[in-house]
């Protein structure tokens, strides 16, 4: 992994990790520095005893020194919002993807 001079890195820049960590795949990597993360998650619905999958879409920074592309499975960790639709950075890639 590369050295970044990047403000909104957890490692080299000024941003906090605090909050949550969630583990999911990266969908999309077109945007610059921020990739959409899938969430799959189960939820039980009590009245009739059954548990239902949810899916959820988050957008998240990809500083330069970690550079997760598509099909990555990744550790995301919550910051403070870094722009309109980013509150979570990516931490490490705990898996890659299959290469296109």
């Amino acid at each position: 992994m590369s050295e970044c001079n990047d403000k909104k890195c957890f490692r080299h820049g000024n941003v906090s990790v605090r909050g949550g960590r969630l583990i999911g795949k990266v969908v999309s990597a077109k945007a610059r520095r921020t990739v959409i993360v899938e969430i799959e998650m189960a939820r039980r619905i009590p009245k009739y005893h059954r548990w239902e999958r949810r899916r959820s879409k988050i957008s998240a920074h990809n500083p330069p020194c970690i550079r997760a592309k598509e099909g990555d499975v990744v550790l995301l960790g919550e910051t403070r919002k870094l722009s309109k639709t980013k509150a979570w950075t990516v931490m490490e890639i705990l898996e890659r993807g299959e290469e296109a």
